[in-house]
């Protein structure tokens, strides 16, 4: 199965096995597949409100994909397909013990940091983590998600047909702080990370022009960004 460069990524990112993965706003379910076909957890689960997509998928899977049925070992992975928002996902009717990964992609910033802060709100004593990839809003969606006292496991920036997307794997077991503007994702090195970073920095400084913003925010913002620049022109000094 062919799947897009940025749900590879989030694929590879999946590098211990889970009780339970769920692949929210999953569309096609591509990356659920993909997860499945390797039996990167007990069960996936396929989530999205999209209810002619949902009953397509389930007749695809059981035509196609890994045994469904009671005569399945304990040992084969599971599918379940759930036509459901994603802030109720049935997280209490598992174990404590159980182990989760919310994987969360192609969404908006604003949707994405509702979505999170909705679930961890109804689950404060689950131990969850999450894959994240916004389509935008990054600082706003990294800002509070570590408000939600969410640490970084793993981030990455990819470039996928001339949108770049960055990809955070966060944990609510994590000690390691999440950084605003991105700290292990970046390689200067790369001419597309400096490309993103210039046009980052020019997206703020045109919002910064506009008199109807908060203009000490955005000064904020860009200052942060230019710390990697001068960051990273240190360490080559040195």
């Amino acid at each position: 199965m062919k799947v897009s460069l940025r749900l590879s990524q989030i694929d590879k990112l999946v590098t211990k096995h889970y009780d339970h993965i769920w692949d929210c706003c999953c569309d096609h379910g591509f990356l659920g597949a993909k997860l499945l076909q390797r039996n990167a957890a007990q069960t996936i689960h396929f989530v999205d409100m999209v209810e002619e997509l949902m009953l397509e998928l389930a007749s695809k899977l059981q035509q196609f994909s890994l045994p469904h049925s009671k005569a399945e070992t304990d040992k084969s992975p599971k599918w379940k397909v759930h036509c459901i928002d994603v802030v109720t996902l049935p997280l209490k009717t598992y174990r404590d013990s159980e182990t989760h990964l919310i994987i969360i992609a192609g969404v908006g910033g604003d949707l994405l940091i509702q979505l999170v802060s909705q679930i961890l709100t109804r689950h404060p004593d689950k131990h969850l983590e999450f894959i994240l990839c916004p389509v935008h809003h990054n600082y706003k969606v990294r800002e509070a998600m570590a408000q939600l006292q969410l640490g970084l496991v793993h981030e990455c920036l990819l470039k996928e047909n001339k949108r770049f997307y960055e990809i955070m794997h966060l944990s609510t077991q994590s000690q390691v702080s999440l950084s605003k503007v991105g700290s292990h994702m970046w390689d200067l090195s790369r001419a597309d990370d400096k490309l993103y970073l210039a046009n980052t920095l020019a997206h703020y400084q045109r919002i910064q022009k506009n008199v109807h913003t908060d203009n000490e925010q955005i000064a904020k913002i860009i200052a942060h960004y230019q710390e990697i620049t001068e960051q990273t022109a240190y360490i080559e000094a040195v």
